[in-house]
């Protein structure tokens, strides 16, 4: 890639897309800027990169001024389908995402972790894992920095630990991980992707440069990620929680690699057979790259969750308050729904994704679920999904702050209220962290109403960050 003879057109201006136009800029290419959004975010953003030499776009001059560009680098959140990469493809222009920037450009191994569910709590370990071994390594990609903005400090001697989503795998065509690690795969995003197969080729797309000197960390419980086995060149290391296979494994209450005790279940600060899953992963990975056990152990301990999974956000008369915002599709919301203790009154819906709601029910049937209070754009889905499994317990809310009254409302002392919406959140909010801080918001207006204003803080991951994760 020429970047001083090549023009480039930088689409959506969330985080990767400013990350992609001030690495070209730093190269000397010359750099077009467009988003379809105007809201303060973007308008920050373009006066930012304006200001070092970028050309904006405005909209009715898109037509003219892309016809100048020969390279499309395109947002994880525009759709490929949209009218501007269809309008390139037609040309045969090249059409990137910024994840594929990074990928040319990266100097140092890296860990590319993909998946339906699980990605940025095993990225999340994985980095504690490496700080604990006194090893230089960044998290990356769909959770925390975008790649491009990690070159200079990853240098030739880090390990890049990158979130990989199906969204970045459409546009990412270069990137040859040391080791890929696929924690599961289950239906998600079928509006944007149409189909499971569709959906399930993507996810295997991180696999794809893999050379035999490279390692594919798959989920051995996991029907599509077993498949995934024979479509890659790399040696593959199993991960498994409830068989023997060659690679990760529990036993006797011992994560175990390759027949060797690495370290106790119980340094494992949170519950869930998910978050063990994700533990497997992180531990392979990391025993692939010659870490010690005492630093997996310490690495492990030292993880207390992300925000917005499972993370218990305070208590009102006698009502737990948990926020899993980040379940965005219905496999996540069924492991959230085993995993929490007691009785819940279940706060469902958002933005529809394509897929069916009736597994879900199957679910709470057998769960500690007392109630739903279903509210969103997709809430008649949900609702039409619960009445066929035979589940009436549920309230119809449209408002999502109106839900959470009822919720709490519902709620009995000693019960929880839980945020496992199982929809993504773009009806009402830009990101499940929004609607995440809503629901703690929320709760800080209900104690004040009842005359409680000793909010609790959030856990040690609170705070909120400008992000740009996928759902």
């Amino acid at each position: 890639m020429l970047f001083e003879r090549q023009v480039f057109l930088v689409a959506g201006l969330s985080r990767s897309g400013v990350s992609a136009a001030q690495y070209l800029v730093s190269k000397g290419a010359q750099v077009y800027l467009y988003d379809d959004v105007d809201d303060e975010n973007v308008r920050a953003a373009q006066a930012e990169l304006t200001g070092l030499g970028c050309i904006f776009i405005p909209k009715g001059e898109l037509e003219e001024k892309s016809d100048r560009c020969d390279i499309l680098v395109l947002s994880p959140g525009i759709p490929v389908d949209h009218p501007l990469p269809v309008s390139f493809r037609r040309a045969g222009k090249r059409i990137i995402g910024e994840a594929e920037l990074g990928a040319l450009a990266l100097t140092t191994p890296c860990i590319a972790v993909t998946g339906t569910n699980g990605k940025t709590t095993t990225v999340t370990m994985l980095e504690g894992i490496f700080k604990a071994a006194e090893k230089k390594a960044i998290s990356c990609g769909n959770v925390g920095r975008p790649l491009t903005s990690c070159l200079l400090e990853l240098g030739t001697d880090g390990v890049a630990i990158a979130e990989i989503s199906s969204f970045q795998l459409e546009t990412l065509y270069s990137l040859r991980p040391h080791v890929a690690i696929v924690l599961n795969v289950t239906e998600d995003h079928l509006n944007r992707h149409y189909t499971v197969e569709n959906y399930i080729y993507l996810k295997s797309r991180i696999l794809k440069n893999s050379a035999e000197s490279e390692y594919a960390v798959l989920n051995y419980d996991d029907p599509v990620c077993r498949t995934f086995a024979e479509k890659t060149k790399a040696k593959v290391v199993w991960f498994s929680t409830v068989s023997h296979v060659a690679g990760g494994y529990l036993a006797d209450g011992y994560f175990c690699f390759q027949g060797e005790r690495v370290c106790a279940e119980s340094e494992l600060s949170v519950e869930g057979n998910h978050n063990r899953m994700n533990a497997l992963a992180a531990m392979c990975a990391a025993k692939l790259f010659g870490i010690s056990n005492g630093a997996i152990a310490a690495g492990l301990k030292s993880f207390r969750g992300v925000r917005h999974r499972l993370q218990n956000i305070g208590q009102l008369g006698g009502v737990t308050f948990i926020d899993d915002s980040k379940a965005t599709n219905v496999d996540s919301a069924v492991q959230a729904i085993a995993s929490v203790k007691g009785e819940s009154v279940l706060l469902l819906g958002g933005k529809d994704k394509g897929y069916s709601y009736e597994p879900l029910f199957d679910a709470i049937k057998n769960s500690g679920v007392v109630h739903a209070v279903i509210y969103g754009e997709n809430a008649f889905r949900i609702l039409s999904a619960a009445l066929k499994r035979g589940y009436t317990s549920v309230t119809l809310c449209r408002p999502f702050d109106m839900a959470v009254r009822v919720a709490y409302l519902t709620a009995k002392r000693g019960q929880n209220v839980l945020l496992s919406p199982a929809s993504a959140s773009f009806d009402a909010f830009k990101s499940y962290e929004e609607r995440g801080e809503r629901f703690y918001e929320m709760l800080g207006l209900l104690r004040r109403e009842s005359g409680q204003t000793d909010v609790d803080t959030p856990g040690e991951n609170g705070g909120r960050e400008d992000a740009e994760a996928f759902e």
